[in-house]
Protein backbone atom coordinates (compact mmCIF):
# COMPACT_ATOMS: atom_id res chain seq x y z
CA UNK A 1 0.00 0.00 0.00
CA UNK A 2 1.59 3.29 -1.09
CA UNK A 3 1.94 6.32 1.19
CA UNK A 4 -0.93 8.24 -0.45
CA UNK A 5 -3.36 5.39 0.17
CA UNK A 6 -2.16 5.02 3.77
CA UNK A 7 -2.63 8.75 4.33
CA UNK A 8 -6.13 8.60 2.89
CA UNK A 9 -7.18 5.72 5.14
CA UNK A 10 -5.64 7.44 8.17
CA UNK A 11 -7.67 10.58 7.44
CA UNK A 12 -10.83 8.51 7.08
CA UNK A 13 -10.10 6.80 10.41
CA UNK A 14 -9.54 10.14 12.17
CA UNK A 15 -12.79 11.53 10.78
CA UNK A 16 -14.64 8.41 11.90
CA UNK A 17 -13.24 8.72 15.44
CA UNK A 18 -14.17 12.41 15.65
CA UNK A 19 -17.69 11.70 14.42
CA UNK A 20 -18.03 8.85 16.91
CA UNK A 21 -17.03 11.14 19.80
CA UNK A 22 -19.38 13.86 18.58
CA UNK A 23 -22.24 11.40 18.31
CA UNK A 24 -21.61 10.13 21.85
CA UNK A 25 -21.52 13.69 23.20
CA UNK A 26 -24.70 14.64 21.35
CA UNK A 27 -26.44 11.52 22.62
CA UNK A 28 -25.54 12.36 26.23
CA UNK A 29 -26.83 15.92 25.87
CA UNK A 30 -29.97 14.70 24.07
CA UNK A 31 -30.67 12.48 27.08
CA UNK A 32 -30.41 15.49 29.42
CA UNK A 33 -33.04 17.39 27.43
CA UNK A 34 -35.19 14.42 26.36
CA UNK A 35 -38.17 15.68 28.37
CA UNK A 36 -38.33 18.82 26.21
CA UNK A 37 -37.60 17.17 22.86
CA UNK A 38 -41.26 17.37 21.87
CA UNK A 39 -43.59 19.31 19.60
CA UNK A 40 -46.05 19.66 22.51
CA UNK A 41 -43.91 21.57 25.00
CA UNK A 42 -41.69 24.62 25.23
CA UNK A 43 -38.06 23.68 25.42
CA UNK A 44 -34.47 24.85 25.32
CA UNK A 45 -31.60 26.02 23.18
CA UNK A 46 -28.12 24.81 24.14
CA UNK A 47 -24.63 25.77 23.06
CA UNK A 48 -21.19 24.71 24.29
CA UNK A 49 -18.01 26.67 23.62
CA UNK A 50 -14.67 24.88 23.90
CA UNK A 51 -11.28 26.31 22.97
CA UNK A 52 -12.97 29.39 21.45
CA UNK A 53 -15.21 27.36 19.14
CA UNK A 54 -18.85 26.40 19.38
CA UNK A 55 -18.55 22.62 19.56
CA UNK A 56 -22.23 21.87 20.19
CA UNK A 57 -25.49 23.69 19.51
CA UNK A 58 -29.02 22.39 19.33
CA UNK A 59 -32.64 23.24 20.01
CA UNK A 60 -35.27 21.15 21.80
CA UNK A 61 -39.03 21.69 21.98
CA UNK A 62 -41.09 24.55 20.64
CA UNK A 63 -40.41 28.26 20.31
CA UNK A 64 -44.12 28.99 19.75
CA UNK A 65 -46.80 26.51 20.78
CA UNK A 66 -49.61 28.32 18.96
CA UNK A 67 -47.96 28.09 15.55
CA UNK A 68 -45.84 24.98 16.05
CA UNK A 69 -42.45 26.66 15.55
CA UNK A 70 -39.49 24.65 16.86
CA UNK A 71 -36.58 26.02 18.86
CA UNK A 72 -33.25 26.18 17.03
CA UNK A 73 -29.84 27.55 18.08
CA UNK A 74 -30.87 30.72 16.19
CA UNK A 75 -34.05 31.26 18.22
CA UNK A 76 -34.01 34.59 20.06
CA UNK A 77 -34.65 34.47 23.82
CA UNK A 78 -35.10 37.07 26.53
CA UNK A 79 -32.30 36.04 28.93
CA UNK A 80 -33.32 38.10 32.00
CA UNK A 81 -30.55 38.68 34.55
CA UNK A 82 -27.76 37.24 32.41
CA UNK A 83 -28.09 40.72 30.88
CA UNK A 84 -26.34 42.25 33.90
CA UNK A 85 -22.81 41.35 32.82
CA UNK A 86 -23.24 43.41 29.64
CA UNK A 87 -24.28 46.38 31.76
CA UNK A 88 -21.16 46.06 33.91
CA UNK A 89 -19.00 45.56 30.84
CA UNK A 90 -20.38 48.80 29.37
CA UNK A 91 -19.48 50.70 32.55
CA UNK A 92 -15.97 49.24 32.46
CA UNK A 93 -15.53 50.21 28.80
CA UNK A 94 -16.31 53.81 29.76
CA UNK A 95 -13.99 53.60 32.77
CA UNK A 96 -11.25 52.32 30.47
CA UNK A 97 -11.74 55.46 28.36
CA UNK A 98 -11.40 57.65 31.46
CA UNK A 99 -15.02 58.84 31.32
CA UNK A 100 -16.03 57.55 34.75
CA UNK A 101 -14.81 55.46 37.68
CA UNK A 102 -16.36 52.56 39.55
CA UNK A 103 -15.71 54.56 42.72
CA UNK A 104 -17.87 57.50 41.54
CA UNK A 105 -21.02 58.43 43.45
CA UNK A 106 -24.06 57.46 41.39
CA UNK A 107 -25.56 60.89 42.17
CA UNK A 108 -22.77 62.48 40.10
CA UNK A 109 -24.58 61.13 37.03
CA UNK A 110 -28.14 60.63 38.29
CA UNK A 111 -28.91 63.38 40.82
CA UNK A 112 -32.51 62.14 41.01
CA UNK A 113 -31.24 59.33 43.25
CA UNK A 114 -32.02 60.54 46.79
CA UNK A 115 -29.24 61.55 49.14
CA UNK A 116 -29.43 58.83 51.78
CA UNK A 117 -26.54 60.32 53.74
CA UNK A 118 -24.20 57.57 52.50
CA UNK A 119 -22.23 57.47 49.24
CA UNK A 120 -23.45 54.80 46.83
CA UNK A 121 -20.75 54.11 44.25
CA UNK A 122 -21.11 52.54 40.84
CA UNK A 123 -19.20 49.58 42.26
CA UNK A 124 -21.81 49.16 45.00
CA UNK A 125 -24.50 49.03 42.32
CA UNK A 126 -22.55 46.53 40.22
CA UNK A 127 -21.89 44.04 43.02
CA UNK A 128 -25.27 44.23 44.81
CA UNK A 129 -23.94 45.92 47.95
CA UNK A 130 -25.63 49.32 47.47
CA UNK A 131 -28.38 48.73 50.03
CA UNK A 132 -30.96 50.06 47.57
CA UNK A 133 -34.38 48.45 47.52
CA UNK A 134 -35.17 46.18 44.58
CA UNK A 135 -37.27 47.67 41.81
CA UNK A 136 -39.47 44.62 41.18
CA UNK A 137 -40.43 44.21 44.83
CA UNK A 138 -41.13 47.93 45.12
CA UNK A 139 -43.25 48.02 41.96
CA UNK A 140 -45.27 45.01 43.08
CA UNK A 141 -45.74 46.46 46.56
CA UNK A 142 -46.92 49.66 44.87
CA UNK A 143 -49.65 47.74 43.05
CA UNK A 144 -47.97 46.91 39.75
CA UNK A 145 -48.19 43.51 38.09
CA UNK A 146 -44.94 42.26 36.58
CA UNK A 147 -46.69 41.72 33.24
CA UNK A 148 -47.52 45.44 33.11
CA UNK A 149 -45.55 47.64 30.72
CA UNK A 150 -42.69 48.82 32.95
CA UNK A 151 -40.34 51.43 31.54
CA UNK A 152 -37.06 52.96 32.68
CA UNK A 153 -38.94 56.13 33.55
CA UNK A 154 -41.26 54.22 35.89
CA UNK A 155 -38.28 52.76 37.74
CA UNK A 156 -36.41 56.07 38.01
CA UNK A 157 -39.49 57.84 39.41
CA UNK A 158 -39.93 55.09 41.97
CA UNK A 159 -36.27 55.32 43.01
CA UNK A 160 -36.47 59.11 43.37
CA UNK A 161 -39.25 58.72 45.98
CA UNK A 162 -37.38 56.35 48.30
CA UNK A 163 -36.59 57.53 51.84
CA UNK A 164 -34.36 54.73 53.15
CA UNK A 165 -31.88 52.04 52.17
CA UNK A 166 -32.05 48.41 53.23
CA UNK A 167 -28.58 48.79 54.78
CA UNK A 168 -25.50 51.02 54.53
CA UNK A 169 -23.57 50.62 51.24
CA UNK A 170 -20.91 47.92 51.36
CA UNK A 171 -22.18 46.37 54.59
CA UNK A 172 -24.11 43.46 53.07
CA UNK A 173 -24.83 41.65 49.83
CA UNK A 174 -28.47 41.76 48.72
CA UNK A 175 -29.37 41.07 45.10
CA UNK A 176 -30.75 44.30 43.64
CA UNK A 177 -32.04 44.87 40.11
CA UNK A 178 -32.38 48.60 40.73
CA UNK A 179 -28.61 49.05 40.66
CA UNK A 180 -28.34 47.77 37.12
CA UNK A 181 -31.16 49.94 35.80
CA UNK A 182 -29.21 52.88 37.25
CA UNK A 183 -25.93 51.66 35.72
CA UNK A 184 -27.55 51.47 32.28
CA UNK A 185 -28.77 55.03 32.72
CA UNK A 186 -25.26 56.13 33.70
CA UNK A 187 -23.95 54.59 30.46
CA UNK A 188 -26.58 56.48 28.48
CA UNK A 189 -25.89 59.85 30.14
CA UNK A 190 -22.11 59.56 29.93
CA UNK A 191 -21.99 58.23 26.35
CA UNK A 192 -24.71 60.45 24.93
CA UNK A 193 -26.40 57.39 23.40
CA UNK A 194 -29.26 55.26 24.62
CA UNK A 195 -28.07 52.13 26.41
CA UNK A 196 -29.44 50.04 23.54
CA UNK A 197 -27.47 52.09 21.01
CA UNK A 198 -24.27 52.01 23.07
CA UNK A 199 -24.23 48.24 23.54
CA UNK A 200 -25.05 47.66 19.88
CA UNK A 201 -22.27 49.98 18.71
CA UNK A 202 -19.59 49.10 21.24
CA UNK A 203 -20.20 45.39 21.96
CA UNK A 204 -22.61 43.51 19.72
CA UNK A 205 -21.55 44.72 16.27
CA UNK A 206 -17.79 44.42 16.95
CA UNK A 207 -18.30 40.83 18.15
CA UNK A 208 -20.60 39.91 15.25
CA UNK A 209 -23.57 39.31 17.56
CA UNK A 210 -26.12 40.08 14.86
CA UNK A 211 -29.14 38.68 16.72
CA UNK A 212 -28.48 40.44 20.03
CA UNK A 213 -29.95 43.68 21.37
CA UNK A 214 -31.41 45.27 24.48
CA UNK A 215 -35.19 45.37 24.21
CA UNK A 216 -36.36 48.81 25.33
CA UNK A 217 -39.59 48.93 23.28
CA UNK A 218 -42.27 46.45 24.32
CA UNK A 219 -44.05 46.87 20.96
CA UNK A 220 -41.02 46.01 18.84
CA UNK A 221 -41.44 43.08 16.45
CA UNK A 222 -38.71 40.44 16.89
CA UNK A 223 -38.53 37.81 14.13
CA UNK A 224 -37.65 34.33 15.36
CA UNK A 225 -38.48 35.18 18.99
CA UNK A 226 -39.14 32.32 21.42
CA UNK A 227 -42.29 33.01 23.42
CA UNK A 228 -42.66 32.43 27.14
CA UNK A 229 -44.80 29.77 28.85
CA UNK A 230 -45.63 28.47 32.32
CA UNK A 231 -46.82 24.99 33.17
CA UNK A 232 -50.44 24.41 34.23
CA UNK A 233 -50.03 20.69 34.80
CA UNK A 234 -47.96 17.85 33.36
CA UNK A 235 -49.81 18.02 30.04
CA UNK A 236 -50.56 21.69 29.43
CA UNK A 237 -49.08 25.19 29.39
CA UNK A 238 -50.26 28.78 29.30
CA UNK A 239 -48.65 31.98 28.01
CA UNK A 240 -46.47 33.85 30.47
CA UNK A 241 -46.58 37.45 29.31
CA UNK A 242 -43.59 39.80 29.58
CA UNK A 243 -43.91 43.47 28.61
CA UNK A 244 -40.76 45.01 30.05
CA UNK A 245 -39.48 48.16 28.37
CA UNK A 246 -36.52 48.75 30.69
CA UNK A 247 -32.92 47.68 30.30
CA UNK A 248 -29.77 47.09 32.33
CA UNK A 249 -31.03 44.66 34.92
CA UNK A 250 -32.72 42.56 32.25
CA UNK A 251 -34.17 42.62 28.70
CA UNK A 252 -31.25 41.37 26.62
CA UNK A 253 -32.52 39.43 23.59
CA UNK A 254 -30.01 37.02 22.09
CA UNK A 255 -29.33 33.50 20.80
CA UNK A 256 -27.11 30.77 22.20
CA UNK A 257 -24.96 31.17 19.07
CA UNK A 258 -24.41 34.87 19.73
CA UNK A 259 -23.74 34.32 23.42
CA UNK A 260 -21.11 31.82 22.35
CA UNK A 261 -19.25 34.73 20.71
CA UNK A 262 -19.55 36.64 23.98
CA UNK A 263 -18.08 33.65 25.86
CA UNK A 264 -15.08 33.66 23.51
CA UNK A 265 -14.46 37.33 24.26
CA UNK A 266 -13.72 36.46 27.90
CA UNK A 267 -10.89 34.16 26.83
CA UNK A 268 -9.51 36.33 24.03
CA UNK A 269 -10.95 39.85 24.18
CA UNK A 270 -11.75 41.50 20.88
CA UNK A 271 -13.84 44.10 22.70
CA UNK A 272 -12.41 45.52 25.91
CA UNK A 273 -9.24 44.00 27.34
CA UNK A 274 -7.99 41.48 29.89
CA UNK A 275 -7.93 44.14 32.62
CA UNK A 276 -11.68 44.63 32.19
CA UNK A 277 -12.26 40.86 32.27
CA UNK A 278 -10.17 40.52 35.44
CA UNK A 279 -12.15 43.30 37.13
CA UNK A 280 -15.42 41.57 36.28
CA UNK A 281 -14.20 38.26 37.66
CA UNK A 282 -12.94 39.66 40.99
CA UNK A 283 -15.07 38.60 44.01
CA UNK A 284 -16.51 41.37 46.19
CA UNK A 285 -15.07 42.37 49.56
CA UNK A 286 -17.53 43.82 52.10
CA UNK A 287 -16.71 46.66 54.47
CA UNK A 288 -15.83 44.14 57.20
CA UNK A 289 -13.26 42.43 54.96
CA UNK A 290 -15.42 39.39 54.19
CA UNK A 291 -15.08 38.11 50.61
CA UNK A 292 -18.28 36.91 48.93
CA UNK A 293 -18.83 35.07 45.66
CA UNK A 294 -20.66 37.96 44.02
CA UNK A 295 -18.42 39.65 41.46
CA UNK A 296 -19.38 42.41 38.97
CA UNK A 297 -22.52 41.17 37.23
CA UNK A 298 -21.47 37.55 37.79
CA UNK A 299 -20.90 34.97 40.52
CA UNK A 300 -17.55 33.26 41.07
CA UNK A 301 -17.78 29.83 42.65
CA UNK A 302 -16.24 26.38 42.79
CA UNK A 303 -17.99 23.58 40.94
CA UNK A 304 -16.71 20.09 41.75
CA UNK A 305 -13.18 21.39 42.13
CA UNK A 306 -13.07 23.73 39.12
CA UNK A 307 -13.70 27.47 38.99
CA UNK A 308 -17.13 28.40 37.66
CA UNK A 309 -18.13 31.97 36.75
CA UNK A 310 -21.84 32.15 36.05
CA UNK A 311 -25.16 33.93 36.18
CA UNK A 312 -28.74 32.76 35.73
CA UNK A 313 -31.87 34.58 34.70
CA UNK A 314 -35.62 34.24 35.26
CA UNK A 315 -38.38 36.52 33.98
CA UNK A 316 -41.91 35.34 33.19
CA UNK A 317 -41.41 31.87 31.65
CA UNK A 318 -37.85 32.52 30.47
CA UNK A 319 -35.02 30.68 32.19
CA UNK A 320 -31.37 31.15 31.25
CA UNK A 321 -27.94 30.14 32.52
CA UNK A 322 -24.48 31.03 31.29
CA UNK A 323 -21.50 29.34 32.95
CA UNK A 324 -17.81 29.70 32.16
CA UNK A 325 -15.02 27.40 33.29
CA UNK A 326 -11.99 29.57 32.40
CA UNK A 327 -9.25 27.08 33.26
CA UNK A 328 -10.83 24.54 30.89
CA UNK A 329 -11.65 27.18 28.21
CA UNK A 330 -15.23 25.93 28.41
CA UNK A 331 -18.58 27.70 28.46
CA UNK A 332 -22.12 26.29 28.62
CA UNK A 333 -25.20 28.26 27.55
CA UNK A 334 -28.76 27.10 28.18
CA UNK A 335 -31.91 29.12 27.41
CA UNK A 336 -35.49 27.97 27.97
CA UNK A 337 -39.02 29.33 27.53
CA UNK A 338 -40.52 26.97 30.15
CA UNK A 339 -41.05 28.60 33.55
CA UNK A 340 -40.57 25.26 35.35
CA UNK A 341 -37.16 24.71 33.74
CA UNK A 342 -34.04 24.40 35.94
CA UNK A 343 -31.56 26.10 33.62
CA UNK A 344 -28.67 26.06 36.10
CA UNK A 345 -29.01 22.41 37.05
CA UNK A 346 -29.30 21.25 33.44
CA UNK A 347 -26.45 23.49 32.27
CA UNK A 348 -24.21 21.89 34.87
CA UNK A 349 -25.22 18.44 33.64
CA UNK A 350 -24.03 19.53 30.19
CA UNK A 351 -20.82 20.84 31.76
CA UNK A 352 -20.29 17.43 33.40
CA UNK A 353 -20.19 15.83 29.94
CA UNK A 354 -17.26 18.05 28.96
CA UNK A 355 -15.58 18.04 32.38
CA UNK A 356 -15.55 14.26 32.66
CA UNK A 357 -12.22 13.15 34.07
CA UNK A 358 -11.49 16.68 35.34
CA UNK A 359 -14.02 17.30 38.10
CA UNK A 360 -13.68 15.79 41.54
CA UNK A 361 -15.12 12.30 41.96
CA UNK A 362 -14.57 12.04 45.70
CA UNK A 363 -17.52 11.59 48.03
CA UNK A 364 -19.05 14.96 48.79
CA UNK A 365 -20.69 16.15 51.98
CA UNK A 366 -24.37 15.58 52.53
CA UNK A 367 -24.77 19.35 52.20
CA UNK A 368 -24.27 18.95 48.45
CA UNK A 369 -27.84 18.29 47.22
CA UNK A 370 -26.61 16.64 44.04
CA UNK A 371 -25.15 13.77 46.07
CA UNK A 372 -28.18 12.86 48.15
CA UNK A 373 -29.19 9.26 47.53
CA UNK A 374 -32.36 8.86 49.52
CA UNK A 375 -34.71 10.16 52.18
CA UNK A 376 -34.62 9.04 55.82
CA UNK A 377 -37.52 8.45 58.19
CA UNK A 378 -37.26 10.67 61.27
CA UNK A 379 -39.14 10.19 64.54
CA UNK A 380 -42.13 12.54 64.89
CA UNK A 381 -40.96 13.90 68.26
CA UNK A 382 -37.65 14.86 66.70
CA UNK A 383 -39.42 16.66 63.87
CA UNK A 384 -41.58 18.59 66.33
CA UNK A 385 -38.41 19.86 68.02
CA UNK A 386 -37.56 21.70 64.79
CA UNK A 387 -40.93 23.45 64.31
CA UNK A 388 -40.84 27.23 64.63
CA UNK A 389 -39.91 30.50 62.95
CA UNK A 390 -36.29 31.30 62.13
CA UNK A 391 -35.20 34.81 61.16
CA UNK A 392 -32.62 34.58 58.36
CA UNK A 393 -32.36 38.34 57.98
CA UNK A 394 -34.52 41.30 59.06
CA UNK A 395 -37.93 40.84 57.51
CA UNK A 396 -37.19 37.36 56.13
CA UNK A 397 -38.50 34.40 58.13
CA UNK A 398 -38.16 30.67 57.47
CA UNK A 399 -41.26 29.08 59.00
CA UNK A 400 -40.82 25.37 59.73
CA UNK A 401 -44.08 23.44 60.01
CA UNK A 402 -45.05 19.79 60.54
CA UNK A 403 -48.01 17.95 59.04
CA UNK A 404 -48.61 14.18 58.94
CA UNK A 405 -45.03 13.47 59.96
CA UNK A 406 -43.55 15.67 57.24
CA UNK A 407 -41.64 18.92 57.73
CA UNK A 408 -42.00 21.86 55.36
CA UNK A 409 -40.54 25.34 55.15
CA UNK A 410 -42.22 28.53 54.02
CA UNK A 411 -39.86 31.47 53.43
CA UNK A 412 -41.40 34.92 53.79
CA UNK A 413 -43.63 35.59 50.80
CA UNK A 414 -42.77 32.28 49.13
CA UNK A 415 -44.60 28.97 48.58
CA UNK A 416 -44.38 26.02 50.95
CA UNK A 417 -41.51 23.57 50.25
CA UNK A 418 -41.41 20.03 51.60
CA UNK A 419 -38.27 19.08 53.52
CA UNK A 420 -36.67 15.72 52.77
CA UNK A 421 -34.55 14.26 55.57
CA UNK A 422 -31.03 13.22 54.56
CA UNK A 423 -29.81 12.83 58.13
CA UNK A 424 -31.39 13.33 61.53
CA UNK A 425 -30.68 17.07 61.42
CA UNK A 426 -30.24 17.81 57.71
CA UNK A 427 -33.03 18.31 55.17
CA UNK A 428 -33.11 19.02 51.46
CA UNK A 429 -35.50 21.83 50.47
CA UNK A 430 -37.87 20.37 47.87
CA UNK A 431 -36.12 20.10 44.51
CA UNK A 432 -34.02 23.19 45.19
CA UNK A 433 -30.27 23.25 45.72
CA UNK A 434 -30.57 24.14 49.41
CA UNK A 435 -29.94 22.18 52.58
CA UNK A 436 -31.33 23.11 56.02
CA UNK A 437 -29.35 21.89 59.01
CA UNK A 438 -30.86 22.26 62.50
CA UNK A 439 -28.70 23.17 65.51
CA UNK A 440 -30.18 21.89 68.78
CA UNK A 441 -29.75 22.60 72.47
CA UNK A 442 -31.10 20.88 75.54
CA UNK A 443 -33.64 18.10 75.03
CA UNK A 444 -32.87 18.23 71.30
CA UNK A 445 -34.95 21.36 70.69
CA UNK A 446 -33.68 23.45 67.78
CA UNK A 447 -32.20 26.86 68.63
CA UNK A 448 -31.17 27.84 65.11
CA UNK A 449 -30.84 26.49 61.60
CA UNK A 450 -28.08 26.70 59.02
CA UNK A 451 -29.04 27.28 55.38
CA UNK A 452 -26.51 25.74 53.00
CA UNK A 453 -26.44 27.08 49.44
CA UNK A 454 -23.34 25.44 47.99
CA UNK A 455 -20.43 27.07 49.80
CA UNK A 456 -22.66 29.87 51.10
CA UNK A 457 -23.70 29.19 54.69
CA UNK A 458 -26.10 31.40 56.68
CA UNK A 459 -27.54 31.00 60.17
CA UNK A 460 -31.09 31.83 61.24
CA UNK A 461 -31.94 32.09 64.95
CA UNK A 462 -35.18 30.59 66.19
CA UNK A 463 -37.73 33.13 67.35
CA UNK A 464 -39.20 32.91 70.83
CA UNK A 465 -42.55 31.07 71.01
CA UNK A 466 -45.45 33.48 70.74
CA UNK A 467 -48.91 33.19 72.28
CA UNK A 468 -51.21 34.01 69.35
CA UNK A 469 -54.23 34.23 71.69
CA UNK A 470 -52.89 37.55 73.00
CA UNK A 471 -53.27 39.21 69.58
CA UNK A 472 -56.29 41.46 69.04
CA UNK A 473 -56.53 41.54 65.25
CA UNK A 474 -58.90 44.51 65.27
CA UNK A 475 -55.99 46.69 66.49
CA UNK A 476 -54.49 46.44 63.02
CA UNK A 477 -57.52 47.24 60.90
CA UNK A 478 -57.53 50.41 58.82
CA UNK A 479 -56.13 52.14 55.75
CA UNK A 480 -52.38 52.43 55.35
CA UNK A 481 -50.78 54.74 52.77
CA UNK A 482 -47.18 54.90 51.52
CA UNK A 483 -45.91 58.22 50.19
CA UNK A 484 -42.85 56.44 48.76
CA UNK A 485 -45.03 54.15 46.64
CA UNK A 486 -48.15 56.32 46.21
CA UNK A 487 -50.35 53.40 47.15
CA UNK A 488 -52.77 52.23 49.85
CA UNK A 489 -53.64 48.93 51.53
CA UNK A 490 -56.76 48.33 53.62
CA UNK A 491 -56.37 45.81 56.46
CA UNK A 492 -59.49 44.07 57.73
CA UNK A 493 -60.23 41.02 59.86
CA UNK A 494 -61.87 38.10 58.09
CA UNK A 495 -62.63 35.22 60.43
CA UNK A 496 -59.44 34.71 62.45
CA UNK A 497 -57.11 36.19 59.83
CA UNK A 498 -55.80 39.68 59.11
CA UNK A 499 -56.24 40.42 55.40
CA UNK A 500 -54.68 43.22 53.32
CA UNK A 501 -56.65 44.41 50.32
CA UNK A 502 -55.33 46.37 47.32
CA UNK A 503 -57.17 47.48 44.20
CA UNK A 504 -54.76 45.64 41.87
CA UNK A 505 -53.70 42.56 43.84
CA UNK A 506 -55.35 39.45 45.23
CA UNK A 507 -55.98 39.61 48.99
CA UNK A 508 -52.89 39.01 51.14
CA UNK A 509 -53.37 36.98 54.31
CA UNK A 510 -51.24 37.78 57.36
CA UNK A 511 -50.51 35.63 60.39
CA UNK A 512 -48.87 36.87 63.62
CA UNK A 513 -45.31 35.69 64.35
CA UNK A 514 -44.49 37.86 67.37
CA UNK A 515 -45.82 41.01 69.03
CA UNK A 516 -46.98 43.42 66.27
CA UNK A 517 -45.23 41.37 63.56
CA UNK A 518 -47.16 39.48 60.87
CA UNK A 519 -46.05 37.27 57.98
CA UNK A 520 -47.88 37.64 54.66
CA UNK A 521 -48.42 35.05 51.95
CA UNK A 522 -47.14 37.26 49.13
CA UNK A 523 -43.61 37.35 47.66
CA UNK A 524 -43.58 41.16 47.64
CA UNK A 525 -45.29 41.76 51.01
CA UNK A 526 -43.87 39.10 53.25
CA UNK A 527 -43.84 40.93 56.56
CA UNK A 528 -45.72 43.75 58.25
CA UNK A 529 -44.34 45.32 61.42
CA UNK A 530 -47.02 47.51 62.99
CA UNK A 531 -45.91 50.63 64.88
CA UNK A 532 -47.77 52.01 67.91
CA UNK A 533 -47.65 55.41 69.59
CA UNK A 534 -47.17 55.99 73.31
CA UNK A 535 -50.86 55.26 73.89
CA UNK A 536 -50.55 51.84 72.25
CA UNK A 537 -52.53 52.85 69.16
CA UNK A 538 -51.29 51.57 65.77
CA UNK A 539 -50.11 54.54 63.68
CA UNK A 540 -48.49 52.78 60.76
CA UNK A 541 -46.58 49.80 59.53
CA UNK A 542 -43.25 48.89 57.94
CA UNK A 543 -43.55 46.55 54.95
CA UNK A 544 -40.71 44.17 54.11
CA UNK A 545 -39.93 41.30 51.77
CA UNK A 546 -36.77 39.50 50.73
CA UNK A 547 -35.24 42.44 48.81
CA UNK A 548 -37.09 45.36 50.40
CA UNK A 549 -37.01 46.41 54.04
CA UNK A 550 -39.13 48.77 56.11
CA UNK A 551 -41.19 50.72 53.57
CA UNK A 552 -43.27 53.08 55.68
CA UNK A 553 -47.09 53.07 55.45
CA UNK A 554 -48.91 55.63 57.57
CA UNK A 555 -52.31 54.80 58.98
CA UNK A 556 -54.87 57.19 57.47
CA UNK A 557 -58.62 57.66 57.79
Amino acid sequence: MNSNVKSFFFQILCIALVLSCQNKTEKKIDEIFAQWNSDQTPGAAVAVVKNEKIVFKKGYGMSNLEYGIPITPSSIFHIASVSKQFTVFSILLLENEGKLSLEDDVRKYIPEVPDFGKTITLRHLANHTSGMRDQWNLLALAGWRLDDVITKEHVLKLVSNQKELNFDPGEEFAYCNTGFTLLAEVVARVSGMSFTEFTDSEIFKPLGMGNTFFYDDHEKIVPNRAYSYSKIDSLSYKKSVLSYANVGATSLFTTVEDLGLWAMNFQNPKVGNKEIIEKMNLPTVLNNGETIDGALGQFVDNYKGVQEISHGGADAGYRSFFARYPEQDLAVIVFSNDGSFNSGGLARQVADVFLEGIVENEDLKTTDPENIEGEMDIDLNTLLNYVGDYELEPGFILSIRESDGILSVQPTGEPLFQLKAISEKEFKVGDLEFIIEFRTGQQGIAESLILHDGDDVREAKKSEPFDFSTVNLSDFEGNFYSEELSTRYTFIVEGDTLVAKHSRHPDIHFNPTKKDFFTGNSWFFGQAEFIRNDNGTVTGLKASSGRVRNVWFEKVE
